[in-house]
């Protein structure tokens, strides 16, 4: 089960952001290049679910998140990810639900890449009221393949590795009150997936 909170931000108040207490300490930079596939008839969208296929660094990645629920930036659902061979798509060995596993086994055949997201992710695990918390800054661009549709992406994401939900909301405050004043950062329910997918209706 993955518990997150979505935060937008301007480019404007990214310096601001940087430069507060909490995130000059130790962090991680990783490119992540990612493909998200889909039904012509789009069955995954129609049952708000993602699957996706992640280059990160050197090692592939097969992601399958099912429908949740996202509200004010806060969003639960169950997510499963694991190692992978590109355009393998082998959700038996990925997904433990066995006819979650078989139905996206079935579909397997009709599945092609819709859209790409391609980020760089800065990454810091902070402790916050009893939590674990891993804060991600993600910057780049969302776009369709064969396409010269594409717009920017920038927001920031964090994620309950442990403890109390309360806690992402106590960090997301402390994170706005930086020495050089206040950074908006906005809620966001619409998550990578859903504004790839609006970007590819455009196309048709």
């Amino acid at each position: 089960m993955e518990t997150e909170l979505k935060l937008s931000l301007s480019a404007q108040d990214l310096p601001r952001l940087l430069d507060h207490p909490l995130l000059t300490g130790t962090s991680s930079t990783l490119r992540l290049l990612n493909t998200y596939f889909d039904t012509p008839d789009l069955t995954l969208q129609q049952r708000s679910m993602a699957v996706r296929e992640r280059l990160a660094g050197e090692q592939w990645l097969l992601t399958v998140k099912t429908a949740g629920r996202s509200e004010n930036g806060l969003s639960r659902r169950q997510e499963w990810e694991a190692p992978t061979t590109p355009s393998a798509l082998q959700f038996d060995t990925l997904v433990d639900d066995a006819a979650l596993a078989a139905d996206l086994m079935a579909m397997r055949p009709c599945l092609k890449a819709l859209f790409c997201t391609d980020f760089e992710r800065q990454r810091w695990v902070i402790s916050q009221a009893g939590a674990q918390i891993e804060v991600a800054l993600d910057q780049g661009r969302i776009h369709v393949p064969g396409t010269d549709l594409s717009e920017p992406l920038l927001e920031l994401e964090l994620e309950l590795l442990s403890g109390p939900e309360s806690a992402l909301l106590a960090l997301a405050d402390v994170l706005r009150q930086t020495p050089q004043g206040l950074v908006a950062l906005t809620p966001s329910d619409a998550s990578k997936a859903q504004r790839g997918m609006a970007l590819w209706r455009r196309t048709h």
